[in-house]
């Protein structure tokens, strides 16, 4: 199955691919391929150009195969979250379970950071660790630490930051530009700094135009008196 065109470049597109839903879950399938020909101990590789397999074969045959030594499959993971840009298309990760950054393990471990250590676990709550944990090595032992990590991070007010805004995907006009809302940051740091010297440089020239203009008064300068005037004066 592996020795197909274009199986040593699944690779690269589980690196990639998957940034939207549709495109997630046809990766997921070739990810899914890629493992299980690599459990198989498939070593016959094509070398086309554009592919990287020097790079890729020895990462999947190492720590990527003995992770998943012990599965029978469900070695991806497509998780959709919020739109990641502004025309509110939809958005997912493509992920490999049991990773380094592994987002169902840090989200279980962030449930746990939110709730009272007192507290027995419900059946929901030990469903989620045991499936965060079932095939990861220490998975308990990991799952406690990053809890406490990330507990004593929400009480540095780590969960208060203020999220970067969805990527722009339309052309934007510069004259429209000045007419936005400042941006949302944090108090120490300062808005829109080059925006608010171009509303400044406008409010001058709004200034400039309203200002009140008043008018001068020319000085009257007299007449030169004529010869008939002078001699009706004389007279």
């Amino acid at each position: 199955m592996a020795q197909g065109q274009g199986s040593a470049g699944l690779g690269r597109k589980v690196g990639h691919a998957g940034e939207e839903e549709h495109r997630g879950y046809s990766a997921e399938g070739d990810a899914d391929i890629l493992c299980t020909a690599m459990l198989r101990n498939c070593d016959k590789w094509p070398t086309d150009n554009g592919q990287e397999p020097n790079l890729m074969v020895p990462k999947l045959f190492g720590p990527i195969r003995e992770r998943y030594a012990e599965r029978q499959g469900g070695y991806t993971r497509v998780l959709r979250i919020e739109p990641m840009k502004e025309d509110q298309a939809e958005s997912a990760i493509l992920e490999l379970v049991d990773g380094p950054k592994d987002m169902r393990f840090a989200m279980t471990a962030k449930s746990l950071a939110r709730r009272d250590p007192s507290l027995a676990f419900s059946p929901d709550v030990t469903t989620h660790v045991k499936k965060a944990t079932q095939f990861r090595k220490n998975g308990i032992h990991e799952l406690r630490v990053l809890a406490e990590t990330l507990r004593q991070q929400h009480k540095t007010g780590l969960d208060d930051r203020i999220l970067p805004k969805p990527r722009s995907v339309y052309p934007q006009d510069s004259s429209k530009e000045d007419l936005r809302y400042f941006e949302e940051v944090d108090d120490h740091k300062r808005p829109n700094p080059p925006r608010i010297d171009s509303f400044k440089r406008i409010h001058k020239r709004v200034q400039y135009k309203l200002r009140p203009r008043v008018q001068k008064k020319r000085p009257q300068v007299q007449k030169p008196v004529s010869d008939k005037e002078n001699q009706k004066q004389i007279a």
